[in-house]
């Protein structure tokens, strides 16, 4: 069934053509041959224009978004486009029969399907895409220093800064406003706040300082549904990783599928926090309210794995464990913080465990990972993300780290068994 914001964008569509006084072919070869031109308006928007137009956006469509922010800055605003269902930008720009610039970040480590799917939007809507590329040196230097996938260890926003961010921020400045797909469904706590217009908070346009860059956000109402229903209505090619259970789609290395009930950027830098996981392009949209809790998050007092059977751990008790020379019990701890979601969900299955291996000689502790012990977790106990899951197993010294992130019961079981023999 097609959602109603599709229905909603088919008739603001005719509402657009209809005030162009064509017929549909030559409707079709003004899409194409606009595209190619150079139509630019000298404008600058400042603080008033941009709240008067936010309140026009709240009951527009899309289509009609785009129309405006087409209207209004003309050749000197250009779409981002990442290579995922922000296509659905291009098939609306396309619509509006007016010249339009699409540009697209090339890290490097882009997957093939993505750059397949660039070559087939150039052909669908006869463009050209403005690729921008990383500064060759500053990426020799990053991987030459660190390896090729330094993001696992140490985050990701040094790869993200060197292949995107500065790339973007380059392509930026000469612009004076730009276009993205970013919606508020997307990424809890990053892009909650994400308005149909804004002064750009984080970078600055052609004409350089604060507040030179106006950012459009056409799709930021919408949700998933209602954007695929668009794209599939009107026929938009799309990348052929959305078949395989991609949701967000980013650099190889960091994207992966989600499993279904995940919220979608969950495929993205997956080994991070849920409220990390932007890469800084849109870094700005956190609200003040949304930055007042992810401050405070770790402050909270409600705790996790409070089985009778998991037993709660200070600095002093684990590390006396990871130093003892054999430990005389086989212990399971896991490294956690009570806001983590992540821990959240592994809650019953480690209590599950617990409740059953505790009578077969495991032991279960926690350690609360965050606040002031999070430093020195990451030093002394190989903590590199939440949940860190480690055995200190019996007549051994030392521990070993859960390589992977199934943490249910008989994953742990599975896990200790492999290492400590059957139970």
């Amino acid at each position: 069934m097609i959602s109603h914001a599709a229905t909603r964008a088919v008739r603001a569509n005719a509402r657009v053509t209809a005030r162009k006084d064509v017929d549909n072919r030559a409707q079709r070869q003004a899409r194409v041959t606009t595209s190619r031109g150079k139509r630019t308006v000298e404008t600058r928007a400042n603080a008033s224009e941009i709240n008067a137009m936010n309140e026009n956006f709240a009951s527009q469509t899309p289509l009609e978004i785009m129309d405006a922010a087409l209207e209004k800055f003309g050749d000197g605003l250009a779409i981002a486009f990442s290579g995922a269902e922000d296509v659905a930008l291009i098939q609306y720009a396309a619509l509006t029969g007016k010249p339009y610039r699409v540009f697209s970040l090339d890290t490097g480590r882009l997957n093939p399907e993505t750059y397949e799917l660039f070559d087939k939007v150039e052909k669908h809507f006869g463009i050209k895409i403005e690729y921008c590329f990383p500064e060759a040196q500053a990426v020799k230097d990053l991987v030459n220093e660190k390896g090729l996938f330094s993001f696992y260890e140490d985050g990701h926003k040094e790869c993200c800064g060197v292949r995107k961010v500065k790339p973007l921020r380059a392509k930026l400045s000469t612009l004076t406003a730009w276009v993205t797909g970013q919606r508020k469904d997307q990424s809890p706590g990053t892009r909650n706040e994400v308005p149909a217009c804004q002064v750009d908070p984080v970078f600055e346009g052609a004409k350089g300082g604060a507040g030179s860059l106006v950012k459009f956000n056409p799709l930021t109402d919408a949700t998933s549904q209602e954007v695929w229903d668009f794209l599939r209505v009107m026929g938009t090619p799309v990348n052929e990783l959305h078949e395989k259970g991609y949701v967000s789609i980013g650099c190889a290395p960091c994207t992966r599928p989600v499993l279904p009930g995940q919220q979608e950027r969950e495929g993205r830098w997956w080994w991070e926090d849920a409220s990390d996981k932007e890469c800084g392009l849109h870094s700005g949209n956190l609200s003040a309210e949304a930055k007042a809790a992810q401050d405070a998050r770790e402050a909270t007092e409600e705790d996790l794995f409070k089985n009778s059977k998991v037993h709660a751990l200070t600095r002093a008790d684990i590390e006396k464990l990871k130093d003892e020379a054999t430990h005389t019990e086989t212990t399971i701890a896991v490294l956690y913080a009570p806001w983590c979601k992540f821990c959240q969900r592994m809650q019953g299955g480690y209590e599950n465990a617990a409740e059953n291996l505790s009578p077969k000689g495991i032991k279960f502790v926690k350690f609360r990972a965050d606040r002031d012990e999070k430093e020195w977790s990451k030093e002394n106990l190989s903590l590199e993300s939440f949940p860190t899951v480690l055995l200190f197993p019996k007549g051994r010294s030392g521990y070993v780290k859960l390589g992977s992130e199934r943490r249910d019961a008989d994953s742990l079981q599975i896990f200790i068994e492999s290492i400590v023999g059957k139970l």
